[in-house]
């Protein structure tokens, strides 16, 4: 009888916990710099709901991974050697994230491993001398904007503002290498591993100058870097105020993006109802057709390096 009790308020629980997630708000989430220092319960539901994740599939799941790394490895595969040389040693904690971004399935969870090696190998331009003066400077630039508020799912929410972008002053490669070092950042949140990340981009100010400026090379290298190379789930990409020739631009990204990824882009033009409707209007920047200030990038900055440019 009393196991049966047990049971029952385990199940009560979870209940509860399925029940708050279909009614959550911006408040029901922790902040988004800094480490995670408790789970929200729902949010443990919630990974165990969506990504099979349980304190005995991850036990098992890292030991299985472990194995994967080095097997692999020994059979000689390109890629599986600078897994191993990458992920060999590292903590559990770190091998947790790949595990989380492809819901506990431990052969995927490698093969993401090995995109997250191929990003870095295709694109050394990206990760070579990089200096924390030269990513913080993008940052605090707004390029992009992180918002220190969740939205009310517990994604983290990155904007791009294209209006004042100068892509002479600012170089695209400059702009993803900023995003490839808030991802590191703030994957090593334990909620933001979880819940995901959304991008919202704002086209209102996309110029002729814009689309013929950027090169189609460097789209798929945008691309690339939301598809199979970092242990991070992106749940939404929303496009607002895009002027009508961003349909060409549009239309030479797509045949890079699988049908996931295209399925999570939302092209709103300036019908905004949907729009709003993902988004809490107070935690929008105006710029972004919501009720906070204008993001205050130099504090985000702060916040993702603290005050000295030694974080890197």
């Amino acid at each position: 009888m009393a196991a049966t009790g047990t049971f029952r308020m385990v199940s009560e629980e979870e209940q509860a916990m399925r029940a708050k997630l279909e009614h959550l708000t911006v408040k029901d989430h922790g902040p988004v710099f800094g480490p995670c220092h408790k789970l929200p319960g729902h949010t443990v539901q919630k990974a165990k709901d969506e990504l099979n994740e349980t304190d005995d599939r991850r036990t098992s799941s890292l030991k299985e991974l472990r194995a994967m790394i080095k097997d692999r490895a020994a059979e000689g595969d390109d890629l599986a050697k600078p897994v191993m040389e990458r992920f060999g040693d590292k903590p559990d904690s770190l091998l947790l994230r790949f595990l989380r971004a492809r819901k506990f399935d431990v052969v995927r969870a490698h093969e993401l491993m090995k995109g997250y090696v191929r990003f870095r190998k295709e694109y050394p331009e990206l990760f070579e001398n990089m200096t924390p003066e030269a990513v913080r400077s993008t940052i605090e630039a707004g390029y992009p904007v992180v918002l220190p508020s969740r939205d009310k799912y517990g994604h983290v929410v990155m904007l791009f503002n294209i209006e004042n972008w100068d892509l002479e002053e600012i170089t695209f490669d400059e702009i993803l290498r900023a995003y490839c070092v808030i991802l590191e950042k703030l994957l090593e949140n334990e909620e933001t591993q979880i819940n995901g990340f959304v991008l919202i981009e704002n086209f209102k100010g996309f110029t002729m100058q814009h689309a013929s400026g950027i090169k189609p090379a460097e789209l798929k290298k945008m691309v690339d870097m939301l598809q199979d190379s970092f242990p991070a789930r992106f749940k939404a990409v929303h496009v607002t105020h895009q002027p009508w020739y961003f349909t060409t631009t549009y239309n030479v990204v797509k045949p890079f993006m699988k049908s996931k990824l295209l399925e999570r882009v939302f092209v709103h033009g300036d019908e905004l109802d949907n729009y709003m409707k993902e988004f809490d209007a107070e935690i929008l920047p105006s710029d972004f057709d919501g009720k906070a200030p204008v993001s205050d990038c130099q504090a985000i900055a702060n916040k993702l390096f603290g005050s000295e440019d030694t974080a890197l």
